[in-house]
């Protein structure tokens, strides 16, 4: 419908270009003769129209633009106009003064800081020997409980009925004592009796002797249990010896008897003697009763056959085969006695390898058990530490060559506070390994620091130098030399940001240095706690 005005409204579809573009263009105009004034008064309205339609249309967006433009313009001012306070307060010249700090008075140390493994020392997997049991080697009793501690004489364990007895020692058993066996291994159980209070003998003797297989008896006694048997049946055995011992005793009086029996008769001699002594009392009879020449005669023969009879007797009988078998029945006698004395000594206590454990530095801590009542023994039986808590940590060579067994350290317990310690080994690394191994004991610890000590890592702080007390002290930068090679400070009289504060020199000799800062004593001139010595202007 057309009331004669030309409808300037656009259109959904009509592009930007259109909508600014004049409504008739002037060709337009020229083409329609009387109606061009008119038609160029309305062009001037449409186009205000169409610009306040566009500014309707799309307000937000112009004022978007209008918002950007104002933001830019304002950062452009304020960052040509406005300056931060620490900038302006960099941009304003320094205040003249003199850098100063306070002397310090205190103690002063140098150290060396590691972390180390809160543990007990040398722990150990226990094995036993059951080589020597007849049976299977089950465990039945005697199983220690966690953290239990061994000591000499304690029952580590008990397998087929048997102890492991702990005793002091080094070396491992590795081998039954019995008699006439020597060896270290033998010194060293006589040293450990010795420990116990039991008398083996002179540890000096490697040889095990009837004295130290007697202590073997002693020392079941004492953890109340049997003794060990001998391996062979040493009973039976010193009983046959005994035996045989018996006869050839009998054998060598029987021998004798026969000697004797083939030698010379004792009687006869008598005999012929007395013959010989009464036929020369009859020739004497004779001789003096004045019997006759027939007389006399007779009565010498009858001296001269007594005499002759006697002296037969004289003559040694052949006993040769009596003394050879008097000779062998004092042999077989010997062999029976010797035989006697090894069956005896056989039948000694000896000491199973398997039946004692030695372990260093008793007592220890029970760590870890495997072994169970009623299972058979494989393996480590058990883990075993020193019962006092170490400290093991490690060190670079340059801080490991600063410490000495026996330094002071420091580490920080569970609650915090500090808890002194002492080095007791300082060691190279082995294997190539560069870093030195540090080895700590601290000091006495409760059971409950223990127990929330062990397994952790800690800072430790070892003193490697410092002063016997309080010290004055001073930055490293407070130090200056003077024209005769001496060493000064410079301390501050009044306020040090005058310009024309007073200052004086003094001479100190220097000390021990750590952490940037040095002990001083003053030599010429004086210098106290707090005095502001100058380290920059």
């Amino acid at each position: 419908m057309s009331d004669g005005r030309v409808n300037d409204a656009p259109e959904p579809d009509d592009s930007f270009d259109d909508l600014v573009a004049d409504p008739l263009s002037p060709a337009e105009t020229a083409d329609d003769g009387p109606d061009a004034a008119a038609s160029t008064t309305l062009s001037s309205g449409g186009r205000f129209a169409v610009w306040r339609s566009v500014a309707a249309r799309n307000r937000v967006l112009w004022i978007s633009a209008a918002v950007a433009v104002v933001a830019l313009v304002g950062g452009l001012l304020v960052g040509r106009f406005v300056m931060a306070p620490a900038s302006a307060a960099a941009d304003d010249a320094p205040a003249p003064g003199l850098v100063t700090v306070p002397v310090e008075f205190g103690p002063l140390s140098n150290d060396v800081t590691i972390r180390g493994e809160v543990g007990f020392a040398d722990p150990v997997e226990v094995k036993i020997d059951t080589s020597a049991i007849s049976g299977p080697a089950v465990v039945t009793g005697q199983v220690p409980a966690l953290g239990a501690e061994l000591t000499q004489l304690s029952v580590a364990l008990e397998v087929a009925g048997r102890p492991v007895i702990t005793l002091p020692g080094e070396l491992p058993a590795y081998r039954t004592l019995r008699f006439g066996v020597a060896g270290p291994d033998v010194v060293q159980f006589k040293e450990a009796m010795r420990a116990v209070g039991i008398d083996a003998g002179d540890p000096g003797n490697d040889v095990f002797d009837e004295q130290a297989a007697n202590a073997v008896t002693a020392l079941y006694a004492a953890v109340g249990y049997t003794g060990p048997e001998s391996e062979e049946d040493g009973t039976s055995s010193v009983r046959s010896a005994q035996d045989n011992v018996r006869s050839a005793e009998q054998a060598l009086a029987a021998a004798r008897g026969a000697l004797n029996a083939a030698g010379r008769d004792g009687n006869a001699i008598a005999r012929a003697d007395l013959e010989v002594a009464n036929a020369r009392a009859l020739l004497q009879g004779a001789r003096e009763n004045g019997a006759s020449w027939d007389e006399i005669v007779a009565a010498q023969n009858q001296v001269a056959t007594a005499e002759l009879a006697r002296e037969q007797l004289n003559a040694a009988p052949d006993t040769s085969s009596e003394r050879a078998a008097v000779d062998a029945a004092a042999s077989q006698l010997s062999q029976a006695q010797d035989d006697l004395v090894r069956a005896r000594q056989q039948a000694l206590p000896a000491l199973p390898a398997g039946e004692v454990l030695y372990l260093t530095e008793l007592p220890r801590r029970v760590d870890a058990v495997s072994a169970e009542r009623g299972s058979i023994l494989s393996g480590a039986a058990m883990t075993v530490s020193g019962a006092t808590v170490a400290l093991t940590g490690s060190a670079a060579e340059a801080d490991a060559k600063l410490l000495t067994v026996g330094s002071t350290a420091s580490f920080a317990l569970p609650d915090g506070t500090e808890h002194a310690a002492t080095v007791t080994a300082v060691d190279p690394g082995t294997g190539g390994e560069s870093r030195w191994k540090v080895s700590l004991e601290p000091a006495a610890l409760t059971p409950e620091q223990i127990s929330q000590l062990q397994g952790t890592n800690v800072r430790v702080t070892i003193a490697v130098g410092a002063t016997a007390g309080d010290v004055l002290s001073v930055p490293a930068a407070a130090l200056t030399a003077g024209p005769g090679g001496e060493t000064r400070v410079e301390v501050v009289e009044g306020d040090p940001r005058d310009p024309d504060a007073r200052t004086r020199l003094v001479v100190v000799e220097t000390g021990l240095s750590a952490g940037g800062a040095v002990e001083v004593r003053a030599t010429d001139g004086e210098l106290a706690e707090d005095d502001l010595v100058v380290v920059g202007r």
